[in-house]
């Protein structure tokens, strides 16, 4: 649980920086760097991300390991989970977002761990108990209550909720697979990041980037004048390895609806990051800081086993 607790802190802290990172030129320089961002930094985070698990695994003499995995009979999976998890479904919450607004395609795109919860159960046969259900309905109503805005813009509706279930389908099926394939004691989750964050650059570079014709603002971010743009990226993924690592962690132990209940309190954590690093107190009220106390404490009801923990307290007194 702590594993799935850490997750959404560190994974706060990455949303936070690369928020500041895309306030930056070139992406606010033009009509076209704004529609690119998300993409361009997509890329840019996940392929330094990629290279932080290489010198992970290299410092830890893992390579012939990871580059093994090619012949693992999970390596389809992984890749598959790759693509599915971070072109599908981050393009999907682009879409959302962009065609919705940012409050309602934040809130549609966070369903994700309630489509992961079912499909878990279907398929990975993970027993879910009805309080937690209780509690992850009420973790996703405490991230509406977040990310509510009055000020709502749909663009288009339609093109925005089928961005919301590309996106929330992609996330959740990610969990899925990844949570299948770590039951294999042969794939460690340091291996399945390394092909995850490799296989999302490469999709992203080779297809998505060149498609959208995202390769001169790509380019530009190399020129003297925007270094610090690229230093906050790659500071931003560094969070977001971590982040992942301690995800896939608690994927591998407490199962994928649980450690996805654990993740999505990065809502709240935001908000504290937003007041502590940018002394930014804009969003804070009574309803932002209640629904942050019950996006955390619910997300943690909802990975908790209360008849295993209550066993083992009255089994230690007795």
């Amino acid at each position: 649980m702590l594993s799935g607790i850490f997750a959404g802190i560190t994974w706060a802290l990455e949303t936070v920086i690369l928020g500041a990172a895309l306030a930056m030129s070139p992406f606010i320089s033009t009509e076209q760097g704004l529609f690119l961002a998300p993409f361009i930094s997509t890329f840019m985070h996940d392929a330094f991300s990629a290279i932080y698990m290489l010198l992970f695994n290299g410092a830890r003499r893992n390579l012939g390991a990871v580059f093994g995995m090619c012949k693992n009979k999970n390596f389809k999976w992984l890749v598959a989970a790759s693509a599915i998890g971070g072109p599908v479904g981050m393009t999907g919450y682009v879409l959302a977002v962009n065609y919705m607004g940012a409050s309602i395609g934040a809130v549609a795109s966070a369903i994700y761990p309630a489509i992961g919860s079912v499909l878990a159960y279907f398929f990975l046969k993970e027993k879910i108990k009805w309080y937690q259900w209780v509690f992850l309905i009420l973790t996703l109503m405490g991230v509406f209550g977040l990310s509510y805005s009055p000020e709502i813009d749909i663009k288009n509706f339609w093109i925005g909720l089928c961005g919301a279930f590309m996106c929330a389908f992609g996330w959740g099926i990610e969990g899925v697979i990844l949570s299948k394939c770590l039951k294999d004691d042969s794939v460690k989750s340091e291996y399945a990041l390394q092909i995850r964050q490799t296989v999302s650059a490469l999709v992203y570079g080779l297809i998505i980037i060149p498609c959208l014709n995202g390769l001169e603002i790509t380019g530009s971010l190399f020129l003297r004048e925007n270094a610090a743009v690229l230093l906050i990226i790659a500071t931003a993924a560094l969070c977001a390895t971590v982040s992942y690592l301690f995800y896939y962690k608690a994927i591998g132990t407490l199962g994928v609806s649980k450690a996805m209940g654990l993740n999505i309190t990065y809502t709240a954590w935001s908000m504290l990051f937003m007041v502590v690093l940018f002394r930014d107190f804009s969003n804070i009220s009574i309803l932002t800081v209640s629904c942050a106390v019950v996006v955390v404490v619910c997300g943690v009801f909802a990975a908790a086993d209360f008849k295993k923990i209550f066993s083992v307290n009255f089994l230690g007194k007795m």
